[in-house]
């Protein structure tokens, strides 16, 4: 069963979102009005150590009124490579330089409704440069074991759907 997209008109638009309305024609042929969020796709990024711990942040989301552990990221800028944006974010976010950057997944959080994309990657090296530069972005910034991950995601200390895909993934590759 296909939904086809007859056609959008742009309701609301500024530099990182456009906000769509869409014709949409039903398998059985009704139409209707379907929201569709565009987004910038996103780099996310984080480093693994050797003692298989995780560079996060701790921060506070202001929409959801929630704290939590996130992946720094970003969005990807027109024509900019997705490694080296999500090496950027880290970068800027964490004040540690990443190593080379490896795709590690890719999900689209809320695919129903919005284009946002995000592509994952992680290294296992960086190197500590001083203080982030968007030192706002977090609280706090900690090397988190990767064997705490699914203690933290069921009591909801990692919220962030990028974030819970990746440390789960890094968990199961990393630790069993």
């Amino acid at each position: 069963m296909e939904w086809q997209n007859l056609g959008e008109r742009t309701v609301y638009e500024n530099p990182w979102v456009r906000v769509n309305m869409a014709d949409v024609q039903l398998p059985d042929g009704r139409h209707l009005d379907h929201t569709v969020i565009r987004l910038r796709p996103v780099a996310v990024a984080t480093v693994v150590n050797e003692d298989n711990e995780a560079l996060l942040l701790w921060r506070h989301r202001f929409i959801t009124g929630a704290w939590g552990w996130e992946l720094p990221s970003g969005g990807t800028g027109e024509g900019e490579d997705p490694a080296a944006a999500a090496a950027r974010e880290f970068e800027e976010e964490t004040g540690w330089r990443p190593g080379p950057m490896r795709l590690l997944l890719t999900v689209d959080p809320q695919p129903g409704i919005s284009t946002s994309h995000h592509r994952v990657y992680w290294s296992d090296t960086a190197d500590y440069l001083g203080p982030p530069a968007d030192a706002f972005e977090s609280s706090r910034r900690e090397w988190v074991p990767l064997k705490d991950v699914p203690a933290l995601v069921a009591r909801g200390e990692i919220r962030s759907a990028n974030a819970v895909a990746a440390l789960l993934m890094l968990h199961h590759l990393r630790v069993g």
